[in-house]
């Protein structure tokens, strides 16, 4: 049982590869940022929210502002958990999305993101109300902070 912050997550297996490795021979830091990414968008995807949605609907959840704790280096062909979830929201126009990256042979906690997200109108850019398909498919996915 890895030690994850929050339950219920959506999680991804990860392993850098030659291109990811940085001149000091670790993951290099924009890595994670694209993992993160690349999370992220697996999330809404099983939730059933897609890019095609978002255009459809001309909305989208958009990083108004992120912070990212590196906590130790990962390595060439290390195999990492990469967990995230949702896990608050005002339910009309912003919502949270936290990120937890683990290497499973030691279980150490090797970073840790947040995105504090803001619904937009794809269209203008402009803040907009999330959309009841928003409400209905990332408000049912919110994970409770653990005690």
């Amino acid at each position: 049982m890895l030690n994850w912050d929050f339950p219920q997550l959506f999680t991804l297996q990860r392993m850098p590869h030659q291109l990811d490795i940085d001149g000091l021979n670790h993951t290099n830091n924009a890595v994670y940022v694209q993992w993160c990414e690349m999370i992220g968008w697996a999330h809404s995807e099983s939730l059933g929210l897609s890019l095609v949605d978002y255009k459809r609907l001309d909305r989208a959840m958009a990083i108004r502002h992120a912070e990212y704790d590196y906590l130790l280096p990962t390595n060439l062909g290390e195999s990492l958990i990469l967990g995230t979830w949702l896990t608050e929201t005002d339910e009309k126009l912003s919502m949270r999305r936290r990120f937890q990256l683990i290497r499973e042979a030691d279980q150490a906690v090797i970073f840790r993101a947040q995105w504090d997200l803001v619904c937009i109108e794809i269209s203008t850019g402009k803040a907009r109300r999330m959309p009841p398909e928003f409400c209905e498919k990332y408000l049912s996915a919110l994970t409770p902070k653990l005690t």
